[in-house]
């Protein structure tokens, strides 16, 4: 990989740059980026050393790498004004949510090599969840070369795209499930006589910390939870509340209706790009 290029500019695109240089996976000088807003691309020059440009077809045809992260309202218009500029070898790497890789190939020449990824909010803060999709047309090299980028910014995972809508549900909803649980927490905390500001701090540390035992020990949550619990102690007090309250089931029954949401998304998104489609492009 050579140079690499952003598409728009927003919060999930500095992540990533902020993610792959200090990862060193690229330097400031591989990658550009391209927006409509002068003052975002300054900050990003200013804070991270890239370049930057505010002509996309110029964008599109100087990058190895093209990563579609504008909002998913535009893409179809960014696509249909640029996307016959990609160049055959370029790899199209998409984070537009609930975007099909049918509808961004159907914007690109024949034979585009595309991967879909569906990042999440803590990627901002270098510790996302990506799950990524091959396109038709994407080989096992390409795949490889965007979990490496992703990977830069947290976890990632490989599945086919017809699981995304899952992932988006769990994965892309959760930090608003885990953000309304922290809140909860914190007011318990105050309930019973904690300051906010030190609840907030520990129901906050306590998620971080019990999510980062899990992954570095690999244990089943079930337990880690029976470490903590004593007979007779708090904790199964406190889980006995929690299970009269339904939360297990109320947490995957918003799992599932999300990604049911998610998979509405995509198919309005998709009939609408149908229904804008191009001449066939050669």
């Amino acid at each position: 990989m050579n140079t690499i290029g952003f598409l728009g500019a927003g919060n999930m695109a500095e992540a990533l740059i902020k993610g792959m240089i200090v990862a060193g996976v690229v330097t400031p000088k591989q990658v550009t980026a391209g927006d409509v807003k002068a003052e975002r691309l300054e900050h990003l020059q200013k804070v991270h050393g890239i370049s930057i440009t505010r002509d996309n077809h110029e964008l599109v045809k100087m990058v190895d790498v093209l990563i579609l992260s504008v909002k998913p309202q535009v893409i179809d218009r960014v696509l249909t004004e640029v996307g016959k500029d990609v160049r055959p070898s370029t790899l199209v790497i998409s984070v537009a949510a609930g975007v099909p890789i049918e509808s961004i190939e159907s914007r690109l020449p024949a034979g585009a090599r595309v991967v879909r990824t569906m990042p999440n909010t803590p990627a901002t803060a270098l510790a996302g969840a990506t799950a990524l999709s091959a396109g038709s047309h994407a080989s096992d090299a390409d795949v490889a070369l965007a979990k490496r980028l992703f990977d830069a910014v947290g976890r990632t995972v490989v599945l086919d795209e017809a699981l995304l809508d899952a992932v988006t549900g769990l994965s892309g909803s959760g930090p608003a499930y885990v953000m309304l649980m922290i809140e909860a927490l914190a007011d318990g905390g105050v309930k019973v006589g904690l300051h906010r500001d030190t609840a907030l701090m520990l129901a906050a540390q306590t998620v971080f910390g019990s999510a980062k035992l899990l992954l570095e020990t690999g244990e089943h949550p079930g337990r880690l939870k029976d470490m903590v619990t004593s007979p007779g102690g708090t904790a199964i007090a406190g889980l006995h509340t929690l299970e009269s309250g339904a939360l297990r089931k109320t947490l995957i029954d918003a799992v599932e209706v999300a990604t049911k949401r998610s998979a509405e998304l995509g198919l309005e998104m998709a009939a609408k790009m149908r229904a804008t489609l191009p001449p066939k492009m050669g």
